[in-house]
């Protein structure tokens, strides 16, 4: 067996976080590796898990991941390390299926780990005592190991909240955390900051682990089970054919990859060249792009700033590198991007504009379906199954124009227009959907194996004298 455990709550915003990511790194400086995941389709949250372990995290969603998927990624992932962190996502039962099939409960139950809820306790005393009860006894099958109440405003408060937990439950107090700003990590419109936009994310960081180990007990925590046997070796990689240089934007601006992606890149013999949009003067030798999401809009001055580095991506895409953007990449592509009354030129590649709204245009689940336009070839017939996605933007694009081509329709989501995404540009394929490299969309493979077959199109042409790059045809 492994240590483990899974980290829920009542409702979303209960300070789950912020008590899962001291507390991964409360029992790192124990000298213990801890192994962080997350729950659903997420960025912020395994950043902030990631910085605190000092280990990859990786999401578990059931959306875009079947179940021996998850049970594989769970195991495989957790070879070489002491203890297991699940942080969930809203409140334990939660999740779109009105049974409960894709709730952080029913994860806990596939991965056999002990449930400790984090329970927002302003305001709150005698009632934690039905709030137990009920979460206790709506699935008596669950293990809930114990909870550690959070934004606990006195001594007072905490011994009369323990004094009533004793007295009408049998579920144990593990901590009990004090309300302090000290402790806040500051949210906006689509989550937390990220740990990378945060200057004192190390600082900030220890002193949640300390609070962590002054007021939660990390020990009977780390004696926690997993029930489910973790720790094997990793199945077979694919191999390794191609040996090619992918550019990849990573800084304030753009965060959003999951760590799963860039691994089945690099098996697939893709070495990852790392660049900065804010900082660097123009994109390094490389033969594509991949720029994910992030948060463009809040690093558009310096974005707009950069005009070398603009002008070398917007003349590589139009010279036929290929390219793809999530997101943020899609809206750094743009024309402009306004936000807050204010315009920023941005690369200039995508024929239309980026403008920042009050509300989410696009938030959750997606299911795609390529068209016969998309570049990547996502197989033949044309036909073949919907592939599972997720969205979250505030922006919206606008002003395309008639004569725009894309790569999906959407037969779920929003999508750049609520119909289709995936705008499609000479050899660039820029969407709002973020895409995961599973069985139901083994999207590194198509996109390695065109960026190959365009290498090889590219130099051949580069070899001509006085002809110009042209984009590769869609004739894999």
């Amino acid at each position: 067996m492994i240590a483990g455990l899974y980290l829920s709550a009542a409702h979303k915003s209960s300070g789950k976080t912020t008590v899962a990511v001291g507390l991964c790194a409360a029992l790192s400086a124990r000298g213990l590796i801890v192994q962080p995941y997350k729950k659903g389709p997420d960025y912020i949250d395994p950043l902030w898990l990631t910085k605190a372990a000092g280990r990859p995290c990786y999401n578990l969603d059931f959306h875009t991941m079947e179940t021996e998927e998850i049970d594989n990624c769970f195991r495989t992932e957790a070879v070489g390390a002491d203890i297991l962190v699940v942080e969930g996502n809203k409140g334990l039962f939660d999740g779109v299926a009105v049974d409960g099939s894709n709730s952080n409960a029913a994860l806990a139950h596939q991965l056999k780990t002990p449930v400790v809820l984090v329970l927002d306790a302003k305001g709150v005393s005698r009632g934690v005592a039905p709030l137990v009860l009920g979460y206790r006894h709506f699935d008596p099958s669950l293990s809930i190991a114990g909870v550690i109440l959070n934004r606990v405003a006195s001594a007072r408060h905490e011994a009369k909240l323990r004094a009533v937990l004793e007295t009408y439950t049998d579920v144990p107090v593990l901590g009990a955390v004090r309300e302090s700003l000290d402790f806040t990590i500051t949210e906006r419109h689509l989550g937390l900051v990220p740990s990378g936009e945060w200057g004192g994310a190390d600082v900030l960081i220890a002193r949640l682990a300390r609070a962590i180990e002054d007021s939660v007990d990390v020990t009977a925590l780390a004696a926690l089970e997993v029930g489910s046997q973790c720790g094997s070796d990793r199945a077979p990689t694919r191999p390794a054919p191609q040996n090619l240089r992918l550019g990849i934007a990573r800084d304030a601006a753009f965060s959003f990859y999951y760590p799963g992606d860039l691994a089945a890149l690099e098996r697939l013999g893709a070495e990852l060249v790392f660049f900065d949009t804010l900082h660097d003067p123009c994109i390094p030798a490389v033969d594509a792009l991949f720029i994910g999401g992030g948060f463009p809009e809040t690093q558009a001055p310096l974005l707009s700033a950069n005009v070398s580095m603009r002008a070398s991506i917007r003349a590589a895409i139009e010279n036929g590198l290929p390219a793809y953007a999530e997101c943020g990449g899609l809206m750094y592509l743009s024309q402009s991007l306004t936000w807050h009354e204010q315009t920023y030129p941005m690369a200039g590649v995508v024929p239309g504009r980026v403008v920042m709204e009050e509300r989410p245009v696009g938030h959750g689940y997606m299911v795609l379906r390529p068209t016969a336009a998309h570049p990547w070839a996502w197989g033949a017939p044309r036909t073949e199954s919907p592939m599972p996605a997720h969205e979250f933007h505030y922006s919206r694009l606008v002003d395309l124009g008639p004569q725009a081509q894309f790569a999906f329709t959407v037969e779920r989501g929003h999508g750049i227009d609520g119909h289709y995404d995936g705008l499609i540009y000479k050899n660039l394929v820029a969407q709002y959907a973020h895409l995961r490299d599973v069985k139901a969309c083994p999207w590194t493979e198509r996109f390695v194996n065109f960026v190959a077959h365009c290498r090889g199109r590219l130099h051949e042409a580069s070899r001509v004298d006085g002809k110009e790059r042209e984009p590769c045809e869609n004739s894999l």
